[in-house]
């Protein structure tokens, strides 16, 4: 019946010689045919509400998806609609939870077991016992470069020639092994470029495979070498028994980097280690499956949806070849126990005993988690633990009441899903050194300004490339003042999932960077706006946005046009909205009124209300 009625007025935008948009759902534009033809035949452009923004397009990995807004213009361009591009850079609607994951702290996991591999001949700069065969352009140890602050670093530089892997290479000393166990070599490497190496081996009195292919950095394929990069990145290996040579007494290894000219490589001296996966060390656990490499025998649900409990693969344990997965559908802070996660100590506690319950623990978004034992009459509680999406370890230690069977993780607090490894019981008891707990590191604020300024350099010119010929005007910078007519600090408390203040990382300048790149990478003749809102009842705010304007333009970027957003009601003060033009046309800049809506202020308009919105739309025009 709405549709028909409006169908008897002439089309709005002929109403006016602006230009008439509609900030509209895409997803409504695309799937409902009705809305779809009313904003076809009323408007001159369209806006998406949401679709278009850094939080839809971007996923967890900082990929663009632009599947939803191809076709969205696709059908726009049929209609003869223009799209406005809304918005590049917000506090708001943004994949926060990426933009937070790239610069959390480094967690760098401990060492498996006690290190046996000789690196005093490292730590000492010697080099003993360590052989540099093939030194490239040199291999040296350097102070401070190490992953974590103050410690060392091997650098290996190829050089200009380097074309094959032994072309710059470095030998371990022989370690000692154990017929029938399992080794682990591991250690933290990067490159000032993109580098390629590999582990090769003396294939005659240790491996039968000199060359064998691994996965090197827990990709999931295995292949001759490992790739890096600027970032640390870790390189771990087991060698199974069946790779060794039946007589084979020890074995060296070779860090062979010679494959491409120039790279520059540092390799953690603190990291690199060899351990024996069956040495009898480390703290007896009181579970039977705490590290999930072989899947989630062991423990069960016993309350929570049915898909609450599944077994996560290696790309989403904390370390090793599997983790598990909790996913907790509704968040009940007084009611933990709605999702809960169980399992059995291999004999009961001893009472007045003392034990610790440790585990590493990640969550896809904030989330919570407490411990509980059993059975519930002999129950003792952990506090609510927070969880991010960095790997955490937890403790919780407690004194046996006597008698407890086993415990549980209690999910239910906070919806999300939370992935766990590396769960210990242990009474305090242990046969030798064991694994050793994880090293966070934070990152510095240059290096955090480094991350998330090319997070923005990546958003926004593969935005203005990808849209070069569909859309030619933008909010590049959208809400950034305070409303006393300041710059937003990135400190104003927001504790939304979706907020991520770009200016607390990248300071003032962050729009100057954000104008300068949409111009680079998008048309010369492109309309690109600054945009906020409440401009008409706060004129120092209003103010403030033109001198931010202009200071943008005194460091090198360029704005066309200032855009207002007008969330108004019948009261509002005429002669502001009045002042605010005037200031806005002393700027020199175009105007956009990018928002507009005129509120009643009730849920319950009378005929009366409802009838006097056109007066004040007619007085802003």
């Amino acid at each position: 019946a709405l549709v028909e009625k409006i169908s008897r007025y002439e089309a709005l935008k002929n109403y006016t010689d602006f230009v008439l948009g509609n900030g509209i759902g895409a997803d409504l534009y695309m799937s409902d045919e009705a809305y779809r033809k009313i904003v076809n035949e009323n408007f001159d452009e369209v806006t998406p509400g949401y679709a278009m923004k850094h939080g839809a397009m971007v996923n967890s990995k900082g990929e663009i998806n632009f599947a939803t807004i191809d076709a969205f213009i696709a059908e726009t361009k049929k209609a003869g609609l223009k799209v406005f591009g809304h918005t590049l850079v917000w506090h708001s609607n943004q994949n926060a939870s990426y933009l937070n994951g790239i610069i959390a702290p480094t967690v760098i996991p401990g060492s498996s077991g006690t290190n046996i591999l000789d690196v005093a001949g490292l730590k000492s700069g010697t080099f003993t016992n360590w052989s540099r065969g093939n030194p490239g352009k040199g291999i040296t140890i350097l102070a401070n470069q190490g992953l974590a602050p103050n410690t060392q670093a091997i650098q290996l530089a190829s050089s200009a020639t380097s074309s094959l892997a032994y072309n710059l290479q470095i030998t371990s000393p022989t370690t000692t092994i154990v017929t029938g166990h399992n080794y682990e070599i591991s250690f933290y490497i990067k490159s000032d470029v993109a580098g390629k190496g590999r582990l090769s081996f003396d294939a005659d009195a240790s491996l039968k495979s000199k060359y064998p292919f691994k996965d090197w950095m827990n990709t999931g394929s295995e292949t001759e070498a490992f790739a890096t990069t600027s970032s640390w990145k870790q390189v771990k290996i087991k060698l199974a028994p069946s790779e060794f040579q039946t007589t084979a007494t020890g074995f060296k290894f070779n860090i062979d980097l010679g494959y491409l000219p120039n790279v520059t490589y540092l390799i953690d001296v603190n990291t690199l280690s060899v351990v024996d996966l069956d040495a009898a060390t480390g703290p007896v656990n009181l579970i039977s499956n705490g590290t999930f490499n072989s899947g989630i025998t062991g423990w069960s649900k016993a309350n929570g949806a049915n898909d609450a409990l599944s077994d996560a693969p290696a790309a989403n344990a904390y370390e090793g070849s599997g983790a598990m997965k909790v996913v907790n559908a509704v968040s009940t802070p007084t009611e933990q126990w709605r999702t809960q996660i169980q399992t059995t100590f291999t004999s009961p506690l001893t009472a007045g005993k003392n034990y610790t319950i440790s585990y590493m623990i990640r969550s896809e978004a904030t989330g919570s988690v407490r411990c509980s034992s059993t059975p519930s009459s002999l129950a003792s509680y952990q506090g609510d633990q927070t969880t991010t999406t960095t790997w955490k370890q937890i403790e919780w230690k407690i004194t046996a009441k006597g008698g407890e069977t086993g415990f549980g993780f209690d999910l239910g607090g906070a919806a999300g899903t939370y992935y766990i490894d590396n769960v210990l019981v242990t009474d305090g008891s242990s046969s030798g050194s064991g694994p050793t707990a994880p090293i966070t590191i934070e990152k510095t604020d240059a290096e955090k300004a480094k991350i998330i300024g090319d997070a923005m350099a990546d958003w926004i010119s593969k935005m203005m490339t990808h849209y070069k010929t569909s859309v030619f005007a933008w909010d590049v910078v959208n809400e950034p003042m305070k409303e006393d007519g300041t710059l937003r600090a990135g400190n104003e408390g927001e504790t939304a999932t979706d907020h991520f203040s770009w200016v607390k990382y990248l300071g003032k300048d962050y729009a100057v960077t954000a104008f300068k790149l949409a111009r680079q990478y998008g048309n010369e003749s492109d309309k690109l706006f600054i945009n906020d809102y409440n401009l008409e009842s706060r004129l120092d705010k209003c103010e403030g946005l033109i001198k931010y304007v202009e200071y943008i333009e005194s460091q090198g970027g360029k704005v066309d046009g200032i855009g207002t957003q007008m969330h108004i009601g019948l009261t509002t003060d005429k002669d502001k909205i009045v002042q605010m033009f005037q200031k806005l046309a002393a700027s020199g800049k175009l105007i956009k009124i990018s928002e507009l809506d005129i509120r009643l202020g009730t849920n319950a308009p009378t005929v009366a209300q409802q009838a006097s919105p056109p007066e004040m739309y007619q007085f802003v025009i």
